[in-house]
């Protein structure tokens, strides 16, 4: 009941965003179904971040969520981007891709003073942050529309830190969960623990709200973690068989298989550690490496080799995002919304 008084919404569940993987769509489908839809908008240029606000404004009346990183910007390293292109030569060869065709940029960047005055024209009703929270000044302006502030923590260290650095909402992000892991004060994936195991001991060591997130597909799931003393539910991987999801073709594929229950924490997509389905990068360089330069500079010299491998129908250099269970379905995500909370 506090998750739902707080942000205006039916149902106590959030719509993980998932970039890349989903637009304004999904997000607008379970908002309409009564739950929290959410907008990535870490990858987007100014004008597409404008574009989908706008197109989530037409499609629902309802309160939603906006998502950014907080990622501190990386120092190139030409050491590391050239021992890293040197690794992937191999397969630029097997392929017959041209090493020249990397592009500069990954589009991925942190939330800035930019993104925020773009951001005021909409004023969701919740902003959240991956990777900590945006500095003081940016937190302030969010806020000062009326917006609620989620951010995710995987242990109770960094829950302790939001709290305390403005967070409204803690996202208790379990290690089932797909995609890349919200760790920020560390970067020693061995800190990171189970949903069920994570949520009440943050729930017992902060005051605000607490969403659970990682491994949650069912209603007994949900059920659970509400026992626990999660005021919700955030699900992500569920989602990505809906129609309204963006996922690529071989993404689909892999999730349908039995593939799917074999996911690992992997940093070789993009630099940070994020769990996906067992490819043959993976098993061939990591999963977790040395090798790959920080995030997200990774993830660049990879996009060439994903496109054309894709074209061939692979996902053999693709990030499949993923959590720890198989409950996709390839049913509308506000049925799926509905099933969850049954």
């Amino acid at each position: 009941m506090v998750l739902k008084q707080l942000l205006g919404i039916e149902l106590p569940l959030v719509q993980a965003p998932m970039a890349g993987i989903q637009g304004s769509e999904l997000a607008a489908s379970v908002c309409n179904a009564g739950a929290l839809g959410s907008l990535p908008c870490a990858s987007l240029s100014p004008n597409a971040m404008h574009r989908e606000l706008a197109a989530l404004k037409a499609q629902t009346d309802r309160p939603f969520n906006v998502n950014f990183f907080c990622h501190a910007p990386p120092t190139p390293d030409a050491a590391r981007e050239a021992a890293w292109r040197a690794a992937l030569a191999p397969y630029y060869q097997e392929l017959g891709v041209d090493l020249g065709s990397i592009p500069g940029d990954t589009g991925r960047k942190p939330f800035d003073a930019a993104a925020a005055h773009l951001l005021a024209e909409f004023k969701p009703a919740v902003v959240s942050f991956h990777f900590g929270l945006p500095a003081p000044e940016l937190l302030a302006l969010v806020k000062s529309w009326g917006s609620k502030v989620m951010a995710s923590a995987t242990t109770v260290a960094e829950a302790r830190w939001l709290e305390r650095h403005g967070a409204d909402i803690i996202i208790a992000q379990g290690v089932e969960a797909g995609g890349h892991r919200g760790m920020f004060l560390t970067d020693d994936t061995t800190t990171q623990i189970g949903t069920f195991a994570l949520v009440p001991q943050i729930v017992r060591a902060v005051s605000v709200p607490v969403i659970a997130a990682g491994g949650i597909a069912e209603p007994r799931g949900v059920a659970a973690a509400m026992a626990l003393g999660a005021a919700g539910v955030q699900v992500g991987t569920a989602y990505l068989l809906c129609p309204e999801a963006k996922t690529s073709p071989v993404h689909r594929a892999a999730l349908k298989s039995e593939d799917a229950s074999h996911t690992a924490l992997t940093n070789l997509f993009t630099g940070r550690p994020a769990r996906a389905i067992v490819n043959r990068l993976m098993r061939e360089l990591g999963p977790l490496s040395d090798l790959p330069p920080a995030f997200p500079l990774a993830a660049a010299a990879l996009q060439p080799l994903r496109a054309r491998a894709e074209a061939l129908g692979r996902g053999d250099f693709s990030p499949l995002w993923c959590g720890q269970h198989r409950g996709c379905k390839e049913i509308p995500a506000a049925a799926l919304t509905r099933q969850l909370m049954a």
